[in-house]
């Protein structure tokens, strides 16, 4: 807050990753044939470095207003608490979540679960959809977890 910050909304996190047209993927529509294109770190490390990565190693897989990095990697936190059935009765213009609540929304997707299946990418990838989202108490620490600063003006 001192210096002008605060974690995005889950409807912010999403627009910057979507975009206006929605995108499946940060880069576009599809998931890779494989890794050649280098667009994000997925899962259980797989991807072109084996590991986490500094912001901005994948350029080519930014999302349509340069944002990178928003798919795998680390889930990233959200100033919004969860609610499964929230999106049930909000606002179809930039809700900003319920009031209260135990657990915060995750975007992003994380190097820590699931796996890649080179026959078919739709069975994991989809965590790393843009529109994929899932939640975690903030009262506890995760090393597959991180945040992203939104600016508040």
């Amino acid at each position: 807050e001192h210096y002008g910050y605060t974690l995005p909304t889950e409807a912010q996190w999403e627009f910057v990753a979507a975009g206006p047209d929605a995108r499946a993927y940060p880069w576009g529509a599809e998931w890779p044939a494989w890794w050649e294109d280098e667009l994000c770190c997925n899962w259980e490390n797989r991807g072109p470095f084996g590991t986490t990565f500094p912001v901005g190693s994948l350029p080519a897989g930014g999302s349509w207003c340069g944002a990178l990095d928003v798919a795998g990697n680390l889930w990233e936190w959200c100033a919004d608490w969860y609610s499964r059935t929230y999106y049930q009765v909000s606002p179809a213009l930039n809700p900003l979540g319920p009031f209260e609540g135990t657990e915060k929304v995750i975007r992003g997707g994380s190097w820590s679960n699931g796996y890649y299946d080179r026959d078919d990418p739709s069975i994991e990838t989809g965590r790393l959809r843009c529109a994929d989202r899932d939640c975690m108490e903030p009262v506890r620490q995760y090393d597959w977890a991180g945040f992203r600063c939104a600016r508040t003006d």
